[in-house]
């Protein structure tokens, strides 16, 4: 496969070195800048999120247990310590929020996406960096925003992170937290729209107009294709959530009714609304719903894809069906959303409509996962870190997404969709899978990050032990489901449910197992940050360009010079004149391969 060179170079920066502590370190214009600060902002939200899953396992575990110190952070949620069936719903609520928004769609994409895409095409800088930059203080304000949620009068809502109508649009008759927490919540959600949108530009204008001489499409690694593919989601998905949020506000603020219909009574009251839709908001959600899953498990599976190819030192089997497959991922995500409406009372044609490409959209996943095994067939792989914990992806990704054929059939879903099952699969394809591809990049691009190497002994500790606590914390869901678990109950009272008290209580250890196990990384990443072993040039013997630059990178990435690529960023198992296996984008050394 022979590429013919880009005819121009990518257009230089508009802006120069920063000269003072603020334009360096806080309102940066550098990328690389950028994306370290929305990698820290996704660790506090991490950290934010599991803390909170922490309190929901120890209740659910152990109902009538005092949680000390419960009753300061909500006094009307937890009177002596004991947790309310309200306030559980508010803690879930938030949770998954965090989770969702300010880790799984932040980091794997706008973090390392803001670092390493301009330097994988060969730029200096994204072409918008004041619009970069407002991306992430947008993406900032609304995390605050949403923390705010917990100092209002009532508190966080409860309706959900899907915030579904008609408990999320009438106000605070619904329950705690759905008057002005309620808002608080659809304006950090919406808040989090337009910096994501600014995001999405911009990498999507430098995926097309910032790339250096040479770097053809074709010659665009994997990672940087995947984060291009991502952006078009975000573009449309985001598009779409943000108005949706505005319309819930105003329902709350301006007596509308887009989301209430007419005739609902509460307390005996007679809603003064009418003429509105609660399905409605459930299609403008969903639409952006699950194209978000994909938001946030394609930049992983670039990011493994990557990972592996380097630690296999050869070429996937095929990565036209790689690139197909991501693409395919991404168009059908849009076309699958019904299926999250399966139990709303959709006619059952359209829910046959729906179920057609929710199966269709499991061959190009599968497609995925038959080109890594069978690359890694054969080949010596390099055990790192970063190596395990892209193998750990694919085990993740399996494993969750079988149990989506389940949920693709209109009538076995309406038996499990209020269920566990349904938690123990989204934590797993998306959530678990996703943070894999999370902890897969932190160890393999560390040492560009910041010029120092991570401890690879930790890190294989941290693998293992967070590798087994994550299937004993999420793979039980599924037996629970298949119980008749309802998922969202905050207590067991129910006899059949009963029996399943242990479950919960080992479910329970387990996850603060594997929460407690985190320390070792966030040890490892801390004092590596500082203490770290200073990191060779090139430790992988990466081919792409981000390792053909110091550790780490100047302002300017390139030191003011033009790159020029002459090969794909897939060049290994081949022999080279100076006896190494591999040839950098770079080198104009030609290419065994010829590509």
């Amino acid at each position: 496969m022979h590429d013919k060179p880009a005819v121009s170079t990518a257009p230089a920066v508009v802006h120069g070195p920063p000269t003072t502590f603020l334009s360096k370190h806080v309102f940066s214009l550098d990328h690389k800048v950028i994306g370290k600060q929305y990698y820290a902002l996704a660790l506090v939200a991490v950290l934010t999120g599991m803390a909170l899953s922490w309190l929901m396992r120890i209740h659910l575990g152990w109902n009538d247990l005092a949680i000390p110190g419960l009753q300061i952070f909500s006094p009307n949620g937890a009177p002596g310590g004991v947790m309310t069936p309200e306030l559980y719903l508010r803690i879930m609520t938030m949770h998954a929020t965090f989770m969702v928004f300010f880790v799984l769609t932040t980091a794997p994409f706008a973090a390392f996406g803001n670092f390493f895409l301009p330097i994988q095409v060969g730029a200096e800088d994204m072409p918008f960096p004041h619009f970069n930059m407002m991306s992430f203080w947008t993406t900032f304000v609304a995390f605050c925003v949403l923390v705010s949620a917990f100092f209002t009068a009532d508190g966080p809502p409860l309706s959900g992170w899907t915030a579904y109508a008609p408990l999320s649009a009438i106000g605070k008759d619904a329950g705690p937290g759905q008057g002005t927490g309620q808002v608080i919540w659809a304006a950090a959600i919406g808040i989090f729209c337009i910096g994501q949108l600014l995001g999405a530009l911009n990498f999507i204008s430098t995926v097309l107009d910032m790339r250096c001489k040479g770097m053809t499409l074709k010659r665009l690694p994997v990672t940087a294709w995947a984060w291009f593919i991502t952006s078009c989601m975000g573009l449309t998905a985001f598009a779409v959530l943000m108005p949706a949020t505005i319309l819930l506000i105003l329902d709350h603020v301006a007596g509308t009714s887009f989301f209430i219909s007419s005739g609902l009574v509460i307390n005996d009251q007679l809603v003064p609304h009418s003429g509105g839709s609660t399905l409605l908001w459930q299609h403008l959600f969903w639409f952006f719903g699950h194209p978000e899953v994909y938001i946030a498990i394609v930049p992983g599976m670039g990011i493994v894809t990557h990972v592996l190819i380097t630690n296999m030192r050869r070429p996937m089997v095929s990565m036209k069906a790689i690139l197909y497959s991501m693409w395919a991922l991404a168009f059908l995500s849009y076309m699958v959303y019904g299926h999250h409406m399966f139990v709303s009372g959709m006619n059952p044609f359209s829910s046959l409509v729906f179920s057609f490409p929710t199966l269709m959209i499991t061959i190009p996943s599968t497609v995925l996962v038959l080109i890594w095994i069978g690359s890694l067939y054969g080949s010596r792989i390099r055990i790192n870190a970063a190596s395990l914990f892209a193998l750990g992806f694919i085990s993740m990704f399996v494993t969750g997404g079988v149990s989506g054929f389940f949920l693709a059939q209109p009538s076995i879903d309406i038996m499990l969709h209020a269920t566990y099952f349904v938690v123990g699969h989204f934590h797993m394809v998306m959530g678990v899978a996703a943070i894999f591809g999370i902890f897969s990049g932190t160890y393999f691009w560390f040492p560009k990050m910041t010029g120092r190497m991570m401890n690879d002994t930790l890190g294989k500790l941290h693998f293992w032990l967070t590798f087994v606590g994550t299937y004993c914390t999420f793979m039980p869901f599924h037996y629970l489901g298949w119980a008749a678990n309802v998922r969202r109950y905050s207590a067991f009272t129910d006899d059949y449910l009963k029996p399943l008290i242990p479950l919960h209580q080992f479910i329970t250890i387990a996850a603060l197992f594997t929460g407690a196990v985190q320390l070792i990384f966030l040890y490892n990443l801390v004092h590596s940050l500082f203490r770290g072993a200073p990191a060779p040039a090139n430790p992988w013997e990466g081919t792409s360009l981000e390792w053909a630059m110091p550790s780490p990178p100047p302002w300017n990435n390139f030191g003011g010079k033009d790159p020029v690529v002459y090969h794909d960023a897939d060049q290994y198992g081949v022999k080279t004149a100076s006896g190494a296996d591999y040839i950098m984008q770079d080198s104009p050394e030609p290419s065994p391969t010829g590509c």
